[in-house]
């Protein structure tokens, strides 16, 4: 399919670097973006033509911390059809923070690698209201032998956590991490308090020690850890520092504030650390990244590029970005209606969760109009061409 969104406000770009661009326009064809900027003519060869009237384009977000089991599907909370609901967050790519919620898991060494496997194999061809879920990542655990790691890697796994293996000392995970890293895997570590029974806390003495690529819900996932320990992950090592929802906001807060000090916004991740004993929450990432922007002063466009181009760089993901070649993963925001502003940039500034008017992923409309969950948006969003049987209402 080849699609043309026209009528853009404002991009807030996903990079870091360069946050925003000055464009009015998008296509993309073949699930892929193929041009920003482009002159008007360029969309009468489009099959689909949305027209964001002023509207801002952001990258999809992805949620880097999202504890899936099989299909769309959460027994934590015994909801079906949360990661659909996800979507209309603005979520397109969702990564697994292990499969730990999986009712019985195994604990044994063949168990371990078949439940990473699996839920690999689970989402390979399955997308859930257009969503790209990122399973299968093996739970570290005294039961697998170092040489299994490789093994997974072969085999297409290449997330590793650790955090809710049997180990009586969280310093024990070092060799396992150490190797997974060395197998090509990116490793994430639970930081804080116990969240499950068996799991224990970890402290920045842990992740200095383990150097994982991650320190999954650094704020707390819900409980976090000591205030000092902030400023020595910022300053003391480079991994990346994940802000999730389901956490503690004031140390959210010292987080980016000790980011900021030490010049490593480039490590701050948003995700949302969910389902867990903290519910479902579709709208999670856009109401961390307005807390961080009214509370915290980020700017708005720099708390999107942490739910987006900030993840795809630690994960090594073509998402992520709106650029030329970049996976066509697109939302459409908008200040909500109601309020008191007149842009999303604007109103995740003023505190409000942007409204979503529209979700591209892949390059294919998963809905343009409204959102069932954020509130409506200020402008109306719509298809103004479609030369293909589809309705994406």
């Amino acid at each position: 399919m080849k699609l043309g969104i026209r009528n853009i406000g404002q991009i807030a770009t996903g990079d870091l670097e360069k946050p925003l661009a000055e464009a009015d326009t998008i296509v993309c064809d073949a699930g892929r973006i193929t041009g920003i900027g482009v002159p008007k003519g360029a969309l009468d060869a489009c099959e689909v033509v949305i027209d964001a009237n002023g509207a801002t384009a952001a990258p999809g977000l992805i949620d880097s911390h999202v504890h899936i089991t099989f299909g769309d599907f959460t027994p934590r909370q015994n909801v079906v059809g949360y990661l659909s609901s996800y979507v209309h967050g603005g979520v397109t790519t969702s990564i697994s923070a292990s499969e730990v919620h999986v009712p019985g898991r195994p604990h044994d060494r063949g168990g371990l690698k078949a439940l990473a496997l699996a839920a690999r194999a689970c989402f390979e061809g399955y997308r859930p209201g257009g969503m790209r879920v990122h399973a299968g990542s093996v739970i570290l655990d005294p039961t697998l032998e170092l040489s299994d790691l490789a093994e997974l890697a072969a085999a297409g796994i290449w997330l590793a956590k650790a955090g809710f293996g049997a180990f009586d000392d969280a310093f024990d995970y070092a060799p396992y991490v150490k190797a997974a890293r060395e197998a090509g895997m990116i490793t994430t570590v639970h930081t804080g308090g116990s969240s499950i029974p068996g799991s224990g806390a970890i402290s920045g003495d842990h992740i200095l020690a383990l150097d994982p690529h991650v320190s999954f819900h650094v704020n707390g996932g819900p409980t976090a850890m000591p205030d000092a320990d902030f400023k020595r992950l910022a300053t003391e090592s480079e991994v990346a520092l994940q802000i999730c929802t389901a956490g503690n906001l004031r140390t959210a807060l010292l987080c980016l504030e000790e980011a900021r000090k030490a010049d490593a916004l480039h490590r701050l991740l948003i995700a949302t650390d969910t389902p867990t004993g903290s519910g479902v929450m579709p709208l999670g990432l856009l109401y961390t990244m307005s807390h961080l922007s009214a509370l915290g002063g980020l700017a708005p466009e720099l708390a999107i590029a942490c739910a987006t181009g900030n993840n795809a760089r630690v994960y090594g993901l073509e998402a992520g970005v709106l650029k030329e070649g970049r996976l066509a993963d697109v939302i459409l925001l908008d200040a909500p209606d109601g309020g008191t502003q007149r842009t999303a940039l604007n109103a995740i500034r003023h505190g409000d969760i942007a409204a979503v008017g529209a979700v591209i992923s892949s390059g294919v409309p998963r809905f343009v109009g409204r959102s069932r969950n954020t509130p409506a948006t200020c402008r109306e969003m719509r298809v103004e061409r479609c030369d293909i049987p589809a309705s994406f209402d």
